[in-house]
């Protein structure tokens, strides 16, 4: 059986969101570190990226971020983990993929939903089987999930695609729900 042993998150970097998602990127990072799960991220040391890394660090989890060096100033690097600069946003989203067993997304804007929406594409296309889970607790994935029915009823994408579409509530139910599709996978 494949065991998790590093997750990516993908997740917002604005400070300026609600307290509660900040509240939830933090949760989340302190049960990667209490189930012994990296943390793969962005990088960054604001927002919910930010949150999240930092939860992980403080409970003694391991962290690796990974920045592009024009977003430096921008996100600004969470120094006090371990971090790798690359030249692009491309070598970014691989190296990402390639640290990661599964991904977790939060709430976040359109940078977020692009990284989840392609790894969603490089699943539909066969290029990989790590599953994915959307958490949040308010429905703010409802309307993507909305809009993945629309396009499942429509047949652009199979019904047997559904299943690839985890929405969670917890991190707890997150990460057991990651680790079930990843047994399912190796079967």
């Amino acid at each position: 059986m494949t065991k998790l042993k590093s997750i990516c998150v993908y997740c917002g970097s604005s400070n300026t969101v609600k307290p509660a998602y900040l509240n939830l990127a933090r949760e989340l990072g302190r049960t990667l570190a209490q189930k012994d799960l990296r943390l793969v991220y962005g990088g960054g040391g604001v927002g919910l990226m930010g949150a999240c890394a930092k939860a992980v660090h403080e409970a003694g989890g391991q962290v690796l971020g990974v920045m592009p060096k024009f977003l430096l100033q921008k996100e600004r690097i969470f120094e006090d983990v371990e971090h790798r600069i690359v030249d692009d946003m491309h070598t970014r989203k691989q190296m990402m993929f390639d640290e990661s067993d599964a991904f977790i997304v939060l709430p976040g804007g359109i940078g977020t939903l692009e990284e989840a929406v392609e790894m969603l594409s490089w699943a539909r296309l066969g290029l990989h089987a790590k599953p994915m889970a959307f958490l949040d607790e308010d429905g703010f994935w409802a309307p993507f999930f909305e809009l993945m029915d629309h396009i499942i009823e429509g047949k652009f994408t199979p019904e047997e695609f559904r299943a690839a579409l985890v929405h969670e509530k917890t991190p707890e139910a997150a990460i057991t729900a990651l680790q079930d599709r990843l047994v399912v996978m190796d079967s």
